[in-house]
């Protein structure tokens, strides 16, 4: 598998390389240099394929002969551990749950096997690695329980001070070991600055092995991909649209891959809080960053995503392809807490700040589009969001073990401020 730099086609490295170092020295991001359709007949053989074997005939074909066969298959069978079950909503509306892993967030697809992938290709080194992640909420607790305690590899996680709920907070600060967080005085915009400055700095690789574990890396949206077919394998439709609550624009990158490689997706819904850069995009073709905006579904709060250089890539920078293929939603804190509230009180569900973002997206698109067939991604437990959810369905919620034992932990992280001299004199003086 060889790869390319977004800002230049030219710089073509391993996948070895693209995972280890996360960012081309230019700043692009890497994407494969091919993503080929896969075999014919293999969406249709999907409903007789389990979810592993599906995550590895996929990983096989995007990774082809980088890793031997049997090193991804126990890569793929080590990292695939928990179900992505499809709940029917609505007859036009189901939602795609992807918060059963440890850290109870669609991360954990991807960091599991960004853990297993480096794990494998550090396997021996000489030199620790060190990983840096900028989260804007689940990001950091993925990562921290993917690569907790993983041999050779150290993480630094980087969140905004103020801006991330206390349970994610708890899951980001409090295991320990390897796992080491920096509070942020700013916004995610700001940790993933810091980031990408630190891979850029002279005087920090040539003292630390860098990589990253955000959704630059493309190890990451690779297990992503997965789960867009384990959901079409489950939908008795097959005329199906997916609506993505989208931050930083990693999860719809990956579903874009997904059709690529011949996933018969209709449409992709871009749902989006008051963070609308890209729905603002897909209606003008203008490109537009702003400052990030703070909100209650917070892991999207983000005013310039990284992998929206993806989507331009995957579609020869062409904004009338993007747009045909990707609809763009954003809905307001109000509207989030009345779609939480009307899925309880009708349906039933508890949805978290983001899914129900999605579900909004979705709801809008069937209403004009009765004949398909909507999902929308649930991206993480609705008890991450505590105050925020049992305030707007006024009753409470049963907390999951493994969130309820955060609570009592202590938080340990170190304050900083969002200027990069205050970042690399930390990572220098360490």
């Amino acid at each position: 598998m060889n790869l390319y730099s977004t800002n230049d086609s030219r710089n073509s490295v391993s996948l070895r390389e693209a995972v280890l170092r996360s960012l081309p020295k230019d700043g692009g991001l890497y994407m494969p240099a091919q993503i080929n359709k896969l075999e014919r007949g293999f969406v249709e053989a999907l409903s007789s394929l389990s979810f592993v074997e599906i995550a590895y005939r996929i990983a096989q074909h995007l990774i082809g002969s980088a890793i031997p066969e049997a090193e991804l298959r126990g890569i793929v069978e080590r990292s695939i551990t928990f179900p992505a079950p499809v709940v029917p909503i609505t007859e036009g509306i189901s939602t795609l749950e992807l918060f059963h892993g440890p850290s109870l967030a669609f991360k954990d697809f991807g960091a599991r096997f960004m853990a297993q992938l480096m794990a494998h290709f550090t396997k021996g080194a000489d030199q620790e690695l060190t990983i840096l992640v900028a989260t804007s909420g689940d990001t950091g607790g993925a990562v921290a329980a993917g690569f907790h305690n993983t041999p050779g590899i150290e993480v630094i996680i980087l969140y905004p001070s103020g801006r991330v709920s206390n349970l994610q907070e708890k899951q980001l600060t409090t295991l320990g070991g390897n796992i080491h967080a920096c509070e942020i005085e700013g916004s995610f915009d700001d940790c993933q600055r810091l980031v990408k400055e630190a891979f850029l700095d002279q005087r920090l690789s040539s003292r630390y092995l860098l990589s990253s574990a955000n959704s630059i890396n493309i190890a990451r949206l690779i297990p992503q991909t997965f789960y867009y077919f384990e959901a079409y394998k489950q939908c008795d439709s097959r005329d199906v649209v997916f609506s993505v609550p989208s931050g930083n624009f990693g999860n719809l990158t990956a579903g874009l891959m997904a059709k690529q490689m011949g996933l018969p997706v209709s449409r992709f819904l871009a749902a989006t809080n008051a963070n609308q850069v890209v729905p603002q995009y897909l209606k003008s073709g203008t490109f537009e960053p702003q400052l990030s905006i703070s909100t209650i579904s917070n892991a999207m709060d983000v005013g310039n995503p990284s992998n929206f250089s993806r989507m331009l890539h995957l579609y020869g920078s062409t904004w009338n392809a993007m747009a045909r293929d990707v609809l763009g939603y954003s809905f307001t804190d109000p509207q989030t807490k009345k779609a939480i509230s009307d899925l309880h009180s009708s349906f039933s569900y508890v949805a978290d700040p983001h899914g129900a973002v999605g579900y909004l997206a979705a709801d809008q698109y069937i209403s004009t589009h009765p004949n398909q067939h909507a999902i929308f991604l649930e991206t993480a437990h609705p008890a991450k969001f505590l105050d925020i959810v049992q305030e707007t369905i006024s009753q409470p919620l049963q907390i999951p073990t493994r969130l309820s034992d955060l609570s009592h932990r202590k938080k340990e992280a170190t304050l900083l401020s969002s200027q990069y001299t205050a970042f690399s004199d930390y990572l220098l003086s360490r």
